[in-house]
C-alpha cells in the first residue's frame, strides 16, 4: 500500500512535484496524470432555507454539476428508500453527489461504520468530517474496508483543526484515504492563504469549500466570492497544480442570507465560472 510520508514530502517538495506531474502519485487518489476540468458543485447547506427538492432544482438551474449533502437535508439514518429516492432525483436533474458532511466521528466503531455504510449506499467517494483524535485508528480500518475517503474539515479559530498544519499533523501516519476537505473561508478566518493551503495538502486533498470572508479574523462576514480575501483564479490554478481528484468535492458554500440566497449564489457562480474559464486545464 502506498504510504504518504509528510516529513519526506516537505523535505523534497521539488522532487514530489516532478513525480506528481509524471503520474507517480497514487492513481486511486488523484487520477491519471494531467489536468482534468474541475466540476463546480455546491454544499447544500448554502440552500438550507429550502426543502431538499427545491434546493436540488435550484442547484441544477444555477448550473452546478454536483451537490454535497449535509445531514439537515439527508440524515445518516435515512432509509434505503429515502436514499434511493434522493439518488434518482439527483440523477434526473443531471447532477451527481460528491460528498456528505460535515460528519462527526468518535471512538464508537459501530457508529462510525454506520456512516460509512450510509456513504456506500449513497454512492459517494468521500465524507467530509470532524473526527475526534481517538477515532483515527478505526477510521483507518474503515477507509480501507469501504474504499471511501475522509476529508477533515477545518472550522476556523478555536477549532482543533484550525490551521493546515493541524490537519497535516492529524493525518500524517494514517492511510492516504484520510485527508482533507479544505474550507477556504475558514482558513481566511485563521489567517491562511487558500492557494498555499491547497499546495500544502497536495496528495491528501479530497474536498474544497469555496467560500470568502471579509476579514482575516474569527468573527467576520461572509461575502460574494472575490469580494473578500479569496483569490479565486489562484485557487483554481492551485487545484490544477496539485491534480485535484476528478471525483473530488469542489463545492461552493455561501452561508449568508439563508432565506433568500439565490441571487448571491448566482453572483458567486459567475465569479467561479469566470475563474474556471480564465485558468484552463
Amino acid at each position: 500500500m502506498f504510504e504518504f510520508n509528510r516529513r519526506r514530502f516537505l523535505a523534497t517538495s521539488a522532487a514530489a512535484s516532478a513525480l506528481a506531474s509524471a503520474g507517480a502519485w497514487n492513481r486511486w487518489s488523484y487520477g491519471a496524470p494531467g489536468r482534468i476540468p474541475l466540476k463546480l458543485g455546491v454544499q447544500l447547506y448554502s440552500l438550507r432555507g429550502f426543502p431538499v427538492e427545491r434546493a436540488l432544482k435550484f442547484s441544477a438551474e444555477l448550473g452546478f454539476e454536483q451537490v454535497e449533502f449535509y445531514s439537515g437535508m439527508l440524515p445518516i439514518d435515512s432509509s434505503d428508500e429515502q436514499i434511493e429516492q434522493i439518488r434518482e432525483e439527483v440523477t434526473k436533474l443531471g447532477l451527481s453527489i460528491s460528498a456528505h458532511g460535515v460528519n462527526h466521528f468518535g471512538r464508537d466503531f459501530a457508529a462510525n461504520r454506520r456512516t460509512f455504510e450510509f456513504a456506500k449506499k449513497l454512492g459517494i467517494p468521500q465524507i467530509s468530517a470532524d473526527p475526534d483524535p481517538e477515532s483515527f485508528e478505526n477510521l483507518n480500518d474503515l477507509v480501507q474496508e469501504f474504499d471511501i475517503r475522509i476529508g477533515i474539515h477545518n472550522h476556523g479559530p478555536t477549532h482543533r483543526y484550525n490551521r493546515v498544519a493541524d490537519v497535516l499533523q492529524a493525518i500524517e501516519k494514517w492511510d492516504i484515504r484520510i485527508g482533507a476537505c479544505a474550507d477556504l473561508g475558514h482558513y481566511i478566518r485563521s489567517g491562511e492563504d487558500g492557494p498555499n493551503v491547497i499546495r500544502a495538502l497536495r496528495g491528501r486533498l479530497y474536498g474544497i469549500h469555496l467560500k470568502d470572508f471579509a476579514e482575516k479574523k474569527d468573527v467576520t462576514k461572509g461575502v460574494i466570492l472575490g469580494q473578500g480575501h479569496l483569490d479565486v483564479p489562484a485557487v483554481v490554478a492551485a487545484l490544477y497544480d496539485v491534480n485535484f481528484p476528478e471525483n473530488g468535492a469542489f463545492s461552493l458554500e455561501y452561508e449568508e442570507n439563508p432565506q433568500d440566497p439565490i441571487q448571491d449564489i448566482r453572483l458567486c457562480v459567475d465569479v467561479a465560472r469566470n475563474a474556471l474559464a480564465k485558468v484552463q486545464p
